[in-house]
């Protein structure tokens, strides 16, 4: 007895190839964990290549069984009932996994290049440079690979297909609209690019920005996040760092020249307060012993300007040097020379030829 003719023509033209399918699956399971242990072993001294290896495992594993699927689909029978459906998921979920996957293998990347230049340690330039253009650049990456990918997709749609030929006829207006309303995402795509190549700023760069002294925390696809000294945190878009003046303190190195200003009187001698500065630097952890210097930078008309020049290897270094050294100096002046501080100066003068009659003669002051 044909058992075939019992069931209906749709499923007896699709046993076969769900048979297939199924093997198919089991076969790409079979791959997939074989292939698992070949790259893992030949990558155990390769980093970047195991950093991969570990991102794709997830998309890989759900690729290969699509890959089977899809191959068994291409040979199936025009009249199959449903078969234009199921390819047409079938390609949606591949173009998808395929994404994943190199998405992610760009995300294994940058994660490899990163953990080999670690920025835990004491010159860490060249590391914080590799690391920002390794961020930047795999975002920008990742967008356009998922830009891509979406396209894909809606190209397997005929209507999708229709639509953009009819956008593209008109492309008078609604092509300017779509070029204002895109503005904001490509003026950041390009200045992502700019960044991580030119690198104007990398992470952990003391900046100055909007009158706000802090250090680059995080740098994404659209906005970069500034760490400021009170712990709050200053968002800037991308576009800023492009088109907008800003200091960088740390562009080419780390070490500094921080400055101490101290108003005194004119008679303060100058060679105390430059043995007392000196020997404040030289007690101080956070000196690089590159300069210690004491000027006269301005005269005054009641009190004359000192500057002192100190240098530091790290901005936060150069802060609590500068500190130090203006409580050092302060304290000295105020246990030593606590008369040569700045002060007001008065002048008492007699006018003899007023009010003699009362006897008590007119005071006149004058400050200086």
């Amino acid at each position: 007895m044909n058992h075939s003719v019992l069931l209906p023509p749709a499923l007896v033209i699709w046993l076969p190839m769900l048979g297939s399918m199924l093997v198919g699956v089991l076969a790409a399971s079979l791959l997939f964990r074989l292939g698992e242990r070949v790259l893992r072993r030949a990558t155990r001294d390769a980093p970047i290549a195991a950093s991969v290896t570990v991102t794709i495992r997830r998309p890989a594993k759900w690729l290969l069984p699509l890959l089977f699927v899809n191959l068994v689909l291409q040979g199936a029978p025009e009249d199959a009932l449903w078969l234009a459906g199921v390819q047409r998921l079938t390609a949606l979920l591949l173009i998808a996994s395929l994404t994943w996957l190199v998405s992610n293998a760009i995300r294994g990347v940058a994660k490899g290049v990163i953990a080999a230049n670690p920025t835990g340690i004491a010159d860490n330039l060249e590391a914080r440079r590799i690391q920002t253009q390794t961020r930047v650049l795999a975002r920008t990456l990742q967008g356009l690979v998922v830009l891509i990918g979406l396209a894909m997709m809606l190209m397997t749609f005929p209507a999708a297909r229709q639509i953009g030929a009819s956008l593209l006829a008109s492309a008078g207006v609604v092509g300017i609209v779509a070029g204002f309303a895109a503005r904001p995402v490509l003026g950041n795509l390009i200045a992502g690019l700019q960044i991580g190549l030119s690198q104007p700023i990398r992470l952990d760069d003391v900046v100055i920005v909007e009158n706000e002294w802090g250090v680059i925390e995080e740098i994404t696809g659209t906005y970069v996040v500034v760490r400021i000294w009170d712990q709050r945190r200053l968002i800037v878009p991308l576009q800023y760092w492009i088109e907008k003046p800003f200091q960088n303190w740390t562009r080419n190195s780390s070490e500094l020249i921080g400055t101490v200003f101290l108003w005194v009187d004119y008679r303060m001698p100058l060679a105390p307060l430059r043995a007392e500065l000196q020997r404040i630097c030289e007690g101080s952890v956070h000196w690089d012993q590159r300069l210690a210097m004491l000027q006269v930078t301005e005269a005054g008309p009641q009190a004359m300007q000192l500057r002192c020049l100190v240098t530091s290897g790290s901005a936060s270094a150069s802060w609590d040097l500068r500190c130090v050294v203006r409580e050092g100096l302060l304290d000295f002046m105020q246990r030593d020379y606590v008369k040569f501080l700045p002060r007001q100066r008065a002048e008492v003068t007699m006018d003899p030829s007023e009010n003699q009659h009362e006897g008590n003669p007119l005071q006149t002051v004058s400050s200086s």
